[in-house]
């Protein structure tokens, strides 16, 4: 920005002995001179604050630096610089604290499933699928025996406590083959992060039993559905102690909680599925079930019959 300091001093004009009208001549033209000559230089510095803010010097008040745009000396800026390029990273999912490892897909911030857990909508990891004997679709879920063999069980990292429990997953592979599959089982280590075990009758539909292992990709579905949520007691389970789970629901169930009292109580998940009440708080009482959007589902007093499996009637809504 120019400085008026910069400027050159005009120069002084000597007088000469003229005659009277040569010297009224001479007056008048100095007149009209510094009348038309700028100032000391305040309007150049003026456009130049104008340039470099994008916004109209004449339309600021004469206030003070902070006004303009700067920031007084000895305190720091408080215009964020232009934000430098990220590397590329999948948008959504609020932060879990804890960094994904080498070899896991990105985890997201997402907006959308303030509830989610490593597994996050609209995303799509990738890792390799392998295959196993199903049996009868049964697995560390313990939903029971499934009728559709499209099942998975998916790696501990990302079974994360049985939070993947009940899933609905979309797997493709290289060559776009396509099937989705439902989490009902736990694959422990060596499996990695990002790996699914498809039951078999799952990995045929992608590729042939014996390629073994393929590279995929897969997303977490919330799939149309006819059925409804139910709801069993764990064997064992009484007005004393009990253990509760959902089955049938839509979404990945992030939470559990029972009616007491003076309001809800959350109960803690355990790795196979079910929601634990040490001390029968709440059993045989109403329920209330979240998913990982935030849905809220509120079940009437479900009596207490252990390994029963009782129709909810109400289901959480697509997404």
């Amino acid at each position: 920005m120019a400085s008026p300091s910069h400027r050159r001093p005009r120069g002084k004009r000597r007088g000469v002995l003229v005659p009277a009208v040569a010297v009224a001549a001479v007056g008048l033209l100095i007149s009209l001179v510094v009348a038309l000559t700028p100032d000391d230089g305040s309007d150049t510095v003026r456009a130049t604050a104008a340039s470099a803010t994008g916004v109209d010097a004449d339309a600021r008040p004469s206030a003070s630096p902070t006004a303009t745009g700067r920031t007084p000396e000895a305190k720091p800026s408080t215009v964020s610089p232009t934000p430098k390029p990220s590397p590329t990273t999948p948008s959504a999912r609020p932060s879990r604290g804890a960094a994904p490892t080498a070899t896991a897909a990105p985890r997201p911030a997402s907006g959308g499933a303030p509830l989610a857990g490593r597994i996050a909508p609209g995303t799509s990891y990738s890792g390799v699928a392998t295959h196993y004997d199903a049996g009868d679709g049964d697995g560390a879920c313990l939903y029971g025996p499934s009728a559709d063999r499209m099942t998975a069980a998916m790696n501990t990292t990302d079974y994360e406590t049985s939070k993947a429990c009940g899933a609905y997953v979309l797997v493709r592979a290289a060559d776009g083959a396509s099937v989705t599959v439902r989490i009902t089982n736990e694959c422990p280590a060596p499996c990695a992060p990002g790996q699914l075990d498809l039951s078999r009758e799952a990995f045929a539909k992608l590729a042939g039993l014996s390629a073994g292992k393929i590279p995929v990709t897969w997303s977490l579905l919330s799939p149309g559905t006819s059925g409804t949520v139910s709801v069993r007691y764990k064997t064992g389970s009484s007005s004393h102690w009990c253990g509760i789970q959902a089955i049938g629901h839509r979404n990945p169930l992030a939470r559990l909680e029972v009616a007491t009292g003076s309001g809800w109580q959350r109960l803690t998940r355990t790795e196979y599925n079910y929601f634990l009440s040490p001390d029968g708080t709440g059993c045989g009482g109403e329920l209330r079930l979240t998913d990982i959007y935030g849905q809220r589902l509120t079940v009437d007093g479900v009596p207490v019959r252990p390994d029963a499996v009782q129709p909810t009637g109400v289901q959480f809504a697509r997404h």
